[in-house]
């Protein structure tokens, strides 16, 4: 830690783990971004290349251990997305670097604070992403923040956004190869489902 006694800053905002790591620990501090590889007892700070270590929300990536969201707030005198950019920030490598994921996101007088449990992500391949503002807007990626959409606006302040797969338990969002027609083929019953915006149909999340 910075310091062994500091008189603030210890306060923890967000803990994530992947299970395939059970000893890997990412932690986003009152101040401070770290990562632990033995199961806490020691950590190591990665805050390398982030416009502030202050923040709230972070999210564990479904199926890569290395790989982690987060959103980072100016400080804790201005709890607002530096700059006025709302930026989602990806780690690929553990922490090791980070890179601003801002495609379809206001880059301009976009003062917004994320909280702790309002950015998640669901279990498909590739992983959706989500995330709720205070200013009541709700934002969604599904190719895993390369690109975003506005999905609602106008809503009270968003403390806590979940994802929820609807239809087959082991749906994938990557359109299947359209099978030849068959006489033999018969037709299920219709199944109402919802699918993300933009994504062609097929699959549905």
């Amino acid at each position: 830690m910075p310091e062994k006694h500091p008189e603030f800053g210890q306060c923890v905002h967000k803990i994530v783990m992947h299970p395939a790591k059970p000893d890997r620990l990412f932690l986003q501090n009152h101040w401070g971004l770290y990562r632990s590889d033995d199961g806490a007892a020691n950590w190591t700070d990665i805050a390398n290349g982030v416009p502030s270590d202050f923040g709230f929300a972070m999210v564990m990536h479904p199926h890569d251990p290395d790989t982690v969201f987060i959103l980072p707030i100016e400080s804790d005198e201005f709890r607002c997305t530096p700059e006025g950019r709302l930026r989602v920030y990806r780690t690929r490598n553990a922490g090791a670097s980070w890179e601003p994921l801002t495609r379809g996101l206001p880059q301009k007088g976009a003062f917004e604070t994320v909280l702790r449990d309002a950015l998640t992500a669901d279990s498909l391949d590739p992983a959706g992403i989500y995330f709720g503002t205070r200013n009541g807007e709700l934002y969604g990626s599904i190719d895993e923040g390369k690109t975003w959409k506005k999905l609602l606006g106008g809503l009270p302040p968003v403390v806590c956004v979940k994802s929820v797969l609807v239809g087959e338990p082991n749906a994938s969002a990557r359109p299947r190869t359209k099978a030849p027609p068959s006489a033999s083929r018969s037709k299920s019953p219709a199944t109402k489902t919802k699918r993300r915006p933009g994504k062609p149909s097929g699959k549905s999340r």
